[in-house]
């Protein structure tokens, strides 16, 4: 089994220890961090594959830590997984928007836990570490980098979290194709990875305030096809 490093970040001792132990019986490398700030020089000094965090957390919460390790260039293939007591419709939107891959509420079952996990880590290259890239996308006046993990216009660099990337890439590959939700959620988060039924929502109004309103067309009650 690959021995991947994953960084739990919770201000709750004992959910670092009930975590911890899970973790580790399965063969992972584990670091913790009491808090976001924490969390930030752990990440820095263990390069993680994954990331465990809570939203509610002194110092910095667990969206402002998403958002500073998202808005650097070596964490572009971080995965990163909200694990919070709060289940709300915002503190869900908010996670995914800034850049988070899932979003588990508490409590959980150690077992379930360890499948969703297994199936982010699943999306990693196993020889490097890296996700599997692909060449450069041109279409229309964007170019889509997916080695760099980039997207640009001309010579203007667009900022995209890592799953609007993701899906900006998929919808681009095959312009006027009509990608269905479930064909998405399948390929953009994983067969074995459950999401809220508003997230791919939520990254199609992001990439359009990002991209422009006019490439991304909803087909209704089908899914979504990239259009110029």
């Amino acid at each position: 089994m690959e021995s991947y490093k994953i960084l739990l970040v919770d201000d709750e001792p004992d959910i670092l220890d009930f975590l911890r132990y899970n973790l580790q019986k399965e063969g992972y490398q584990v670091f913790t961090a009491n808090d976001g700030v924490e969390g930030l020089k752990a990440a820095e000094v263990a390069r993680p594959d994954l990331v465990i965090l809570d939203i509610m957390m002194p110092r910095m919460d667990g969206v402002e830590l998403c958002r500073e390790l998202r808005n650097r260039p070596e964490f572009a293939n971080l995965l990163i997984i909200f694990l919070t007591a709060r289940d709300e419709d915002y503190s869900q939107i908010a996670a995914l928007d800034i850049g988070g891959d899932d979003y588990i509420t508490k409590p959980i079952r150690p077992r379930v836990l360890l499948s969703r996990i297994k199936a982010m880590l699943r999306r990693l290259d196993r020889s490097d570490g890296t996700q599997e890239t692909d060449t450069v996308i041109r279409v229309a006046d964007l170019a889509i980098d997916r080695e760099r993990v980039s997207v640009s216009r001309g010579d203007d660099e667009i900022e995209l979290a890592k799953k609007e990337f993701e899906l900006l890439s998929l919808l681009a590959s095959k312009p006027g194709k009509v990608f269905t939700r479930e064909e998405i959620f399948n390929k953009v988060w994983g067969t074995d990875v459950i999401v809220g039924n508003r997230t791919i929502d939520v990254h199609i109004r992001k990439l359009r305030e990002k991209v422009g309103e006019d490439y991304i067309k909803t087909i209704k009650g089908i899914g979504y096809k990239f259009e110029f």
